[in-house]
């Protein structure tokens, strides 16, 4: 059974801080099947962004998978959810700090 947004979001947070690193909750969705999205913010300041993968990209098991999306500094980020809310505005938004993110959560290459 697949975790609720809201449980995975509250689970990410309380890892990564456990581990050492930052994390909040940005934006809060719809508790139950909410997109998620992971801002991982690095040391030198560089931005990613880990959206939702694609379903052909799901396992077995059901578990969330993430891709790295393109964003290059803040504008691009604030573009990116714009047209985000536009089409579905129940998203969530994590952001994390850590050196090491798939420690966390599956970071698959996209397609």
């Amino acid at each position: 059974m697949r975790l609720t947004s809201e449980m995975f979001a509250a689970y990410l947070v309380r890892r990564v801080f456990a581990d050492g690193g930052f994390a909040a909750v940005m934006r809060r969705g719809a508790d139950a099947a909410g997109a998620v999205f992971v801002v991982l913010r690095e040391r030198d300041g560089a931005i990613r962004l880990l959206g939702p993968a694609p379903q052909s990209m799901a396992d077995e098991k059901g578990d969330r998978r993430f891709v790295a999306e393109a964003v290059t500094d803040e504008a691009a980020l604030d573009a990116r959810f714009a047209r985000e809310a536009r089409f579905d505005p129940d998203f969530w938004v994590v952001e994390i700090e850590t050196d090491r993110p798939d420690r966390y959560m599956t970071i698959v290459a996209a397609d």
